[in-house]
């Protein structure tokens, strides 16, 4: 089965070709970075537009790169949800379009359950289930019991801040320009982790969930001073902006490693898959590689970890053998989705 994916959930446009949801003929993403660094962050119109100017021609270079045209395609799967609204709806009405017009059943995707699967596709050998789903990115991080492929149990989640927004945010304070992740990494290579006594925040009564945004007004006081604004003079030098980038990436991903490790061990799984554009910092492997010597660390290859439409596609091959129809065409956008069934 040739399945067609299409991505618009935030500010990457993809789409791609993969046959019987694992093997790769064509992955094309077309990134709006330039756009949105100037704002710090998305700029939810601007990507809606911009989603509309290169649906078609990213479309066009995945068929392409397949070698195939649209009449070789099978189903038509894209993500729905969770995501911006304007951004969504783009790449749902481009899929609902080519699935009328060609009579081919088109399928909606869980967004962040296709990160998980995008994992799973990069291994050679399927990892066992049920085990541990970690979400890391810009939009969410979760800690989720899958039990298989569709079938998951939501155990924790941030109630704040998702940790690629708080290194994005971080970064902002640090006038760093957006995407700020790959560049808060290399710049906390340079710096000592336990120079800076920051601390991640504990949400009362609910002690597995994350919260990020106490850490994100820590490193505003180490930068700008107690009282100061994200826009106000930094108060240290540009070396010690290294420490305090190695002294935060330390103290959140300790607290991601702590915690998944402890829901590991309560439901007795060996194996822990990840998923999210944040599971391409090296140095989070390298943590979680020391901390857990005994567990099989399921990883998405480099071109997979971030939003991407082969994921959807993968995912979307599995979800329409088990519905064993595509969906209606009534089928909504969703800016939000209970990742639980």
């Amino acid at each position: 089965m040739l399945v067609l994916g299409i991505e618009s959930t935030c500010d990457e446009t993809g789409c791609a070709i993969v046959r019987d949801g694992k093997e790769i003929l064509s992955n094309v993403v077309a990134s709006q970075h330039d756009i949105h660094a100037k704002y710090g962050g998305v700029f939810p119109e601007l990507a809606s537009r911009r989603h509309t100017e290169v649906m078609i021609p990213v479309i066009d270079s995945a068929l392409n790169k397949a070698g195939i045209s649209l009449n070789h395609v099978d189903l038509i799967a894209v993500a729905h949800g969770p995501g911006l609204l304007g951004a969504l709806l783009v790449g749902l009405n481009a899929a609902k379009t080519m699935a009328f017009s060609l009579s081919k059943p088109f399928i909606g995707i869980n967004h962040v359950e296709a990160h998980i699967y995008a994992a799973i596709m990069s291994q050679h050998t399927p990892p066992s289930l049920p085990c541990l789903g970690v979400i890391l990115s810009g939009a969410h991080t979760s800690i989720i019991y899958i039990r298989e492929i569709g079938s998951y149990e939501l155990l924790a989640q941030t109630t704040d801040d998702a940790i690629g927004e708080a290194f994005d945010k971080v970064a902002k304070v640090m006038d760093i320009p957006y995407p700020g992740g790959p560049k808060i990494e290399a710049l906390a290579k340079e710096g000592d982790p336990q120079s800076y006594p920051l601390k991640a925040g504990q949400v009362k009564g609910r002690p597995l969930d994350f919260s990020f945004s106490g850490i994100k007004t820590g490193v505003l006081y180490a930068v700008k001073g107690q009282n100061g604004l994200i826009d106000g003079k930094d108060k240290i030098s540009k070396s010690d902006k290294s420490d305090i980038a190695a002294s935060f990436q330390r103290i959140v991903f300790s607290d991601v490693i702590t915690k998944v490790l402890k829901v590991a061990s309560e439901r007795d799984c060996q194996t822990i898959i990840f998923g999210g554009g944040v599971t391409n910092n090296s140095r989070l492997r390298e943590m979680f590689a020391e901390a857990a010597p005994n567990h099989y660390l399921c990883w998405p290859s480099k071109g997979l970890s971030l939003d991407n439409a082969a994921m959807i596609a993968g995912l979307g091959y599995h979800r329409y053998l088990k519905q064993g129809t595509g969906d209606p065409y009534d089928l909504e956008a969703l800016t939000r989705i209970r990742f639980s069934t």
